[in-house]
């Protein structure tokens, strides 16, 4: 007695599979910022969910889990904070300097952090290997 195979079963799951992939794909949002960090031979596990961004002309921008940045005003900025603060005091919130900007607006954004409460962590980019800490 001779079987028979059918590919027609496993050809209809491969391309359910590559709908799937397909479709899910276009779910990511891809950040169109650009913003160059400074490097750290440091690292953190920390992957918080609010992140603050400033680019290189000192636009600073606010995004929340999956949304996409929004352009918030300084002076507005401390208030975006305390919201943020109120919907969960213990979260951290992820500042992405561009390494350009001038080291005042940091801290200003640093402080406004702090006024409010919350914890915040500068983003850095891995430093290469063979880079040596200076002493």
């Amino acid at each position: 007695m001779t079987s028979i195979f059918s590919m027609a079963s496993m050809t209809d799951v491969i391309f359910l599979l590559l709908i799937f992939f397909m479709v899910t794909s276009t779910f990511v949002f891809p950040t169109a910022l650009e913003i160059n960090l400074p490097q750290s031979s440091e690292q953190t596990a920390i992957k918080p969910s609010t992140r603050v961004y400033i680019d290189k002309d000192t636009v600073i921008y606010v995004s929340t889990g999956d949304i996409e940045p929004q352009p918030v005003a300084t002076d507005q900025l401390r208030n975006v904070l305390q919201a943020i603060q109120l919907q969960d005091s213990t979260e951290f919130v992820a500042i992405y300097a561009d390494e350009s900007i001038n080291y005042g607006k940091l801290v200003e954004v640093l402080n406004l952090g702090a006024d409010t409460g919350l914890k915040m962590v500068l983003a850095t980019k891995p430093a290469p290997a063979s880079a040596k800490p200076a002493n």
